[in-house]
């Protein structure tokens, strides 16, 4: 049975959509950066997890890369589909607008948008092939995938110039799940006629539940958070909780792995110790999840300040150089 809500809805057919050849881009195909070891020091910390990778990978263990969407604009993409090749990431989790700026780059080489124009416009994020995310979105639900499978598929088979620049197209060539997590209402393609919440959520969740089967076979690996807020310390939680529960059933346990996680915050060298509910910094979920309570029982965490466009190439040059 079938019952009618006594609210209004939005009515998405009298939006006006437009090309993305009419949209003015922030960053250029001239963002990406070409695989060249980086010339400046780099944290020694850098080394320490290095090793732990190499002997993750060497083990078989689990080594997740989990980032926000500003890792996409930093242009490094060509490092970690580098790592992906070689074998250094196992799982990459992204956000829904990592996605949307991976599809785009590979579409047209070029992504982002000037939020502060376009909204007083009442155009931001209306843009026809940005858009058609839903339409891969949608297919995928209809043959069981998850969405970063279907996007990473639609890129890896279709007309796309760049899609040598596509994390999500080189984790389907390889086999490497990229799993988008997303939240409804969050991502511009969310705006669009052709989305549908049922398809949107049923993708993603696969995608949260291949991530924690990922973290079942993470005692031994790593866990890595580049620029991640809320995604990544929430999801990864909740999974490593899952996956736990199942260990402990069978006898077995997940605790020893080691956590990074790569920001701008200025966190003390105390960092392993959780801050206090009066200091805004406990609100930083990537400090107390990641860098305390999830490592607690025997487990390590590192934390090293800066930006994407040093930090992942920093790590390259570290697992390159072991």
């Amino acid at each position: 049975m079938i019952f009618m809500t006594r609210y209004p809805s939005f009515d998405r057919a009298d939006i006006k959509i437009k090309s993305l050849s009419d949209r003015q881009h922030d960053l250029q195909i001239s963002t990406i950066n070409e695989l060249n070891p980086i010339k400046k020091d780099m944290d020694e910390k850098f080394e320490k997890i290095a090793g732990r990778i190499i002997h993750a990978k060497h083990n078989h263990s689990s080594i997740i890369l989990m980032m926000g969407g500003h890792v996409i604009r930093a242009g490094v993409q060509k490092y970690l589909i580098d790592l992906m090749e070689k074998g250094f990431i196992s799982c990459l989790a992204m956000n829904g607008a990592g996605m949307i700026h991976d599809y785009e780059f590979a579409l047209i080489g070029a992504t982002t948008e000037s939020v502060a124009r376009y909204i007083q416009e009442g155009q931001f994020g209306l843009w026809k092939e940005t858009g058609q995310i839903n339409d891969h979105i949608n297919h995928g639900y209809e043959k069981g995938m998850g969405m970063g499978e279907a996007i990473g598929k639609a890129i890896f088979e279709g007309d796309f110039p760049y899609k040598d620049i596509s994390l999500l197209a080189a984790g389907y060539r390889l086999g490497i799940p990229i799993t988008v997590h997303v939240g409804i209402g969050y991502d511009i393609i969310h705006e669009h006629p052709n989305c549908d919440g049922a398809a949107t959520g049923a993708t993603s969740y696969r995608d949260f539940l291949y991530f924690a089967k990922t973290v079942e076979n993470l005692e031994g690996g790593v866990v890595m958070n580049f620029g991640s807020a809320v995604m990544a310390p929430e999801v990864f939680l909740k999974a490593l909780s899952m996956a736990r529960n199942v260990a402990l059933q069978h006898g077995k346990y997940i605790k020893h792995f080691t956590t990074l996680v790569c920001d701008l915050h200025n966190l003390p060298d105390d960092f392993n110790k959780e801050p206090s509910k009066e200091n805004p910094a406990y609100y930083f979920r990537p400090w107390k999840t990641l860098l305390v309570r999830t490592v607690a029982d025997g487990g390590e965490s590192y934390y090293i300040k800066g930006k994407h466009e040093e930090t992942i190439p920093a790590l390259w040059r570290a697992i390159n150089e072991i």
